[in-house]
């Protein structure tokens, strides 16, 4: 369960009180009150008997609390009753962010369903990505964009059945002589690269890099970091903090 609201006394002791009541355990809590701004956040992960507890039941509880307390947002999620959040994924040229994708959903690593990939480039019959959706019946959309068209009302129409969209892109810094490399995930709004972050990853280079196991590195760390932010995402450990940044526990 996520919390956000302003601060009061007594938050933590009613959220304890809830889940012990119903004979749930806490396993962990996570709560941040920033310094000079009485905002509450507050992540709580619990295990429950669901005969004791049913999940009705315990959206019903979790209402009257965040409503005793007056709360911003309130968010309860049980993975194993829930149905999973459906995704779709848009993806550039490059595979190696939506291939880790696939294979963390066919895993069993993200806790998500993929209801169609959307590209503006064409992709191969004979391709692994297209024989893998082929294989698992996940629609795959071209649609070429231009400048002037970037087709954002056929994208919203394939989209609709969808709790959100992850973006894959693909940057390259090795003619710069960076010595750290690093990614990024964040929300995506309508200012280029500007959202709020969810999660970055860095990692060292040096002058001894060839642009090979430079892309590699770079792919890899792509790769790491936009699964942990949808998987965090989907755990509920993102909550919006300030104009443009999140809490992340």
């Amino acid at each position: 369960m996520s919390l956000l609201r302003r601060d009061v006394l007594g938050i933590v002791a009613k959220l304890s009180e809830c889940i012990a009541s119903k004979g749930g355990n806490i396993l962990g809590a996570d709560i941040f009150v920033p310094e000079n701004n009485q905002v509450f956040y507050s992540r709580s992960e619990f295990v429950f008997d669901p005969a004791k507890w049913p999940r009705v039941q315990m959206e019903e509880d979790f209402l009257k609390l965040s409503k005793m307390f007056n709360a911003m947002r309130s968010v309860v999620r049980v993975p194993a009753l829930d149905p999973k959040y459906k995704i779709a994924v848009l993806a550039s040229k490059q595979d190696h962010c939506l291939v880790d994708l696939l294979h963390g959903w066919q895993d069993g690593r993200l806790p998500v369903d993929i209801t169609c990939i959307i590209s503006n480039h064409e992709r191969g019959s004979d391709t692994h990505v297209i024989r893998f959706l082929e294989r698992h019946g996940i629609p795959y959309h071209c649609l070429h964009t231009t400048k002037g068209n970037k087709r954002e009302a056929e994208i919203l129409d394939l989209v609709q059945d969808t709790d959100f969209l992850v973006l894959a892109r693909y940057m390259q810094a090795f003619d710069a002589g960076v010595k750290l490399i690093g990614a990024t995930s964040h929300f995506v709004t309508e200012e280029l690269d500007s959202g709020p972050i969810i999660e970055q990853m860095v990692e060292r280079v040096s002058h001894r890099e060839n642009l090979h196991s430079f892309i590699l590195k770079s792919e890899n760390l792509e790769k790491q970091c936009l699964a942990k932010a949808i998987k965090s995402h989907c755990e509920l450990r993102v909550l919006p903090y300030g104009e443009n940044k999140t809490v992340v526990f």
